[in-house]
């Protein structure tokens, strides 16, 4: 008979054993574990893991670049800006109540939409800057000191001389410009202004023309120191605006800056020559000119263009929303500050003016306000011709997509 023995097992057989069993508990443990480390969500069956699809991640909307013809000196403390007559993105909410079916469809258009406008994306903002409020408009040297106002008026003979392309307009139109900038004024909240320029646009389709005003005292009538053809936002396609009306302060902290008098993928100098100065107004609501319409947050400037291509336009509509002025025009603004009554104030306090030039001779009666009225003529007037049939003819590739 076979004696019964107690089933032993070896000392190095339970040692593996351990090990096995430790080797599966990693292994469940690590299972549970991946979908908390991956980001990727999982079920555990039967000791295999079953991966549950992922939503891909949504990519960041591109940050637009900064404009390639601006120019910031090295050291200079300048905020950071958006492009001009840039649009602000405003994506459309579903209708509350809305189908399941219907949001899908929505949601589909809406990528289309998105992928058709892909070459255009980089210009468009993730959000605008907040508006800056207005500021207290600090008196020029004249308000100050009570000077006499011939110097003033004196400014239509340099005028006359520095500005290469003018326009001569009729005294009845100068009059009657004079009461429209009054009434824009009045409804601004400034109808007292005096004793300070004051620049106003004609936005119409068949004026296109700025202007530039004086007068001594409130109540005085508005007396006209010169004009000049420009182009303001020609509407009908993606990005364009219709120029904003209204009445537009120019202060230091929508900084203006200047152009690097570079060339764009089109071969235009969009700002104009180097050293050119671009007058920024800041955030202002525009009418968009494509799609179905409506409003949006842009970015509003004033400043010159390529002299060579896109200066003989000037007097037709063709920017995506600022307003092109004559390079001679941008440096009489500039060397005179016609506009510098606020940059001149923070100079004087000790503040940083960076874009002020050394060698300006800033007129003491430098002035706060950009004026952009629409007069909506029907007709032409002979004043103010718009450029001619071999001008259009020539219109290089990409004019309309500058600033």
């Amino acid at each position: 008979m076979q004696k019964a023995v107690k089933n032993k097992t070896p000392s190095g057989a339970r040692f593996l054993a351990g090990v096995a069993a430790g080797a599966l508990l990693s292994i469940t443990a690590a299972a549970h574990a991946q979908p908390a480390a991956s980001g990727a969500s999982g079920t555990v069956a039967r000791g295999r893991v079953t991966a549950m699809p992922v939503a891909p991640a949504v990519p960041a909307a591109p940050v637009p670049p900064m404009p390639q013809s601006a120019s910031i000196p090295h050291g200079a403390s300048a905020p950071e800006r958006g492009l001009p007559a840039m649009p602000v993105p405003m994506p459309a909410q579903p209708a509350p109540g809305a189908s399941a079916a219907s949001a899908a469809e929505e949601a589909s258009a809406a990528s289309a939409a998105s992928a058709a406008s892909a070459a255009s994306a980089a210009s468009e903002a993730q959000a605008p800057e907040v508006p800056l409020p207005p500021e207290p408009p600090e008196p020029n040297v004249a308000q100050r000191t009570g000077m006499p106002p011939a110097g003033a008026y004196a400014m239509r003979q340099i005028f006359a001389k520095e500005v290469d392309r003018r326009l001569d307009v009729p005294a009845a139109d100068q009059q009657a410009y004079g009461r429209l900038l009054q009434r824009s004024l009045d409804e601004d909240g400034h109808g007292d202004l005096a004793d300070e320029f004051v620049v106003m646009v004609d936005r119409s389709a068949n004026v296109q023309a700025v202007f530039v005003y004086f007068r001594a005292k409130p109540g005085d009538a508005w007396s006209m120191i010169g004009a000049a053809p420009v182009s303001t936002g020609r509407p009908g396609s993606y990005d364009h605006f219709v120029t904003p009306a209204g009445v537009f302060q120019h202060v230091p902290g929508n900084m203006d800056f200047r152009a690097e008098g570079t060339l764009n993928e089109f071969n235009i100098r969009g700002y104009g020559a180097r050293d050119m100065r671009i007058y920024d107004f800041g955030w202002a609501d525009g009418e968009r000119g494509w799609g179905k319409g409506g409003k949006s947050p842009m970015r509003f400037q004033m400043h010159a263009t390529d002299p060579e291509k896109l200066e003989p336009l000037l007097g037709m509509r063709h920017s995506k929303g600022c307003v092109r002025i004559p390079s001679t025009l941008n440096a009489f603004f500039d060397h005179h500050g016609i506009l510098d009554a606020q940059y001149e104030a923070r100079a004087a306090e000790g503040e940083s003016m960076w874009v002020l030039k050394a060698t300006r001779k800033t007129t003491p009666w430098a002035g706060h306000y950009l004026v952009v009225v629409d007069t909506g003529r029907k007709a032409r007037p002979a004043w103010s011709p718009g450029p001619g049939k071999a001008v259009r003819q020539h219109i290089p590739a990409g004019a309309d997509m500058v600033d």
